[in-house]
């Protein structure tokens, strides 16, 4: 079972013992959760403290640590050194990539993002058409920026006219916020467990970024976040509250298609991080498989898990 961990309490104390994570604070333990269950650790409350044998334990199984700022972004992160027997050579394939191999990569990238946003539109009822001609006008490497070109379409559809993507706002905005995090790092952790590290991006390249591939391979998996937030706002759930914090992280677990039947978020990312060691290896972007995009069905089974938020 993939689990990821939110600590949200101040003066937590996190420790390893006999196969668990134990949750404490000042009069005793308050919880624990099997080490080779938890995907990821996320920390956004102040006073926390951590044994090193926790972080050992979760570096052995792939599990990054992720510390946040109040507004729900993740502002550093601990991560394995090795995460894969053959990831020497993996990481030298991933080093290596000729720069138009990681430009054809990101193009499939972004391609599948905005048909993912076709469908998050289309499952609330909203025309696609623009976005659908949008994915078909993308390059190699997106030198028009047609990302940019379908979000400036996608948010004011999606949210309504007055919204802004802001990463500093709370509301709405702090609920996608979380969402990435979750997202981000599964991401982290499944770029890891393919041998590849997560530094090292196709197209984010930021000095300061040690998410940079994380960041890239996110990208497809973003308006899924932005479908639950919109049917969680649409219950009148419009904060990060622990019930949306765990609504949010409950996408791990939703159910997507795939060529091998519907598979559960968790796995289809870490199939597509894969899918891109295997285009590195290989020298060619056709071996990566970007997720496929939901249908409306697919997508109504957000309805239930937002409207489960809204009454706890």
């Amino acid at each position: 079972m993939d689990r990821i961990v939110d600590i949200s309490t101040d003066g937590r104390r996190l420790s390893a013992f006999r196969g668990f994570m134990v949750i404490a604070d000042s009069e005793g333990e308050v919880g624990r959760v099997p080490l080779d269950d938890v995907t990821g650790v996320v920390i956004h409350a102040h006073g926390v403290t951590w044994s090193t044998t926790l972080v050992h334990a979760l570096a052995e199984r792939g599990a990054p640590i992720v510390f946040c700022a109040p507004n729900h972004a993740p502002v550093a992160v601990c991560l394995p050194l090795e995460g894969h027997h053959a990831q020497n050579a993996k990481l030298r394939a991933q080093w290596s990539a000729s720069r138009p191999l990681s430009k054809q990569l990101w193009r499939s990238l972004i391609v599948a993002k905005i048909r993912w946003q076709a469908a998050v539109l289309d499952s609330v009822g909203i025309g696609t058409g623009a976005f659908d001609l949008l994915a078909r006008r993308v390059r190699s490497g997106d030198p028009d920026n047609v990302e940019a070109q379908a979000a400036r379409r996608y948010w004011p559809l999606l949210m309504g006219a007055d919204f802004r993507r802001d990463r500093t706002a709370g509301g709405r905005n702090g609920l996608l916020n979380y969402g990435y995090t979750v997202l981000r790092a599964l991401c982290a952790r499944s770029v890891v467990a393919a041998g590849l590290h997560p530094s090292i991006g196709v197209h984010h390249a930021n000095r300061a970024d040690a998410f940079a591939l994380a960041d890239d391979l996110i990208e497809p998996f973003r308006p899924l976040v932005d479908a639950l937030v919109f049917r969680m706002a649409s219950h009148g759930v419009e904060d990060v509250t622990p019930a949306a914090k765990r609504t949010l992280v409950r996408l791990c677990a939703l159910d997507l298609p795939t060529p091998f039947g519907s598979t559960p978020v968790s796995l289809v990312v870490a199939r597509s991080a894969q899918s891109l060691a295997r285009a590195f290896e290989t020298r060619t972007a056709k071996e990566f498989a970007p997720p496929i995009p939901p249908s409306r069905l697919e997508l109504s089974a957000l309805d239930e898990v937002a409207r489960e938020a809204a009454t706890e």
